[in-house]
């Protein structure tokens, strides 16, 4: 099913048409890569696609004024939607599967995305403060993504994550040792267009 434009009458068409593009490629390439779960391919536009176009939407307004990470990108999601929808901001897809990059440079070649590269790297190879904006969704709990990129995330950065109805028990979660180092602040919270399931976004920001 493909129900984006009905959704998000808004939109921009030829956003529209990579996005569907973009679709229609990842359920091709699913069946040997397992980029998303096979339960949710059915409503795969609702479940993945609606829900980055949504965060995409709360994120408009953010300074993505430096290269913007898109952690354990594995099948673009959402830094290939996000990508499409802030064609001003530069974005760096990290994934540690070779097979996972080749899909995302497949992607980013047939979709025209001069302002996506694909790093095929593990997080704790990269340097110290790289990275000051990223983005996850999927990726780990957001203790677990603290811990991930503390090294190489600057003072002042912003890390934004793509949760479920449960952010507020991943918050509570977090060890006293990282609260002291980040700063977790809700952005934004939506609900998917179909069954109306919450999704949030989460901020959190490295205080030294």
């Amino acid at each position: 099913m493909w129900r984006i434009p009905q959704w998000f009458p808004d939109l921009d068409k030829a956003l529209v048409e990579r996005l569907a593009t973009y679709h229609s490629e990842l359920l091709k390439f699913n069946i040997r890569l397992n980029l998303v779960s096979r339960n949710t391919e059915r409503d795969s536009d609702e479940i993945h696609f609606a829900d980055c176009i949504l965060a995409g939407k709360a994120l408009q307004n953010a300074k993505f004024d430096r290269p913007v990470y898109d952690l354990g990108s594995g099948n673009g999601l959402p830094g290939l939607v996000l990508a499409l929808m802030r064609r001003d901001a530069q974005f760096i897809l990290v994934e540690s599967d070779s097979r996972k990059c080749e899909f995302l440079k497949h992607m980013v070649s047939i979709l025209q995305m001069p302002n996506c590269q694909i790093m095929n790297v593990r997080l704790e190879t990269l340097k110290a403060s790289e990275m000051s904006i990223a983005v996850s969704r999927g990726f780990a709990n957001i203790s677990k993504s603290l811990l991930a990129v503390n090294k190489c995330f600057s003072k002042g950065g912003k890390f934004y994550h793509m949760k479920g109805s449960n952010w507020g028990t991943e918050i509570a979660e977090i060890p006293t040792q990282i609260i002291s180092l980040w700063k977790p602040e809700l952005i934004a919270e939506y609900n998917l267009p179909d069954t109306q399931a919450r999704r949030a976004i989460v901020c959190t920001e490295k205080q030294a």
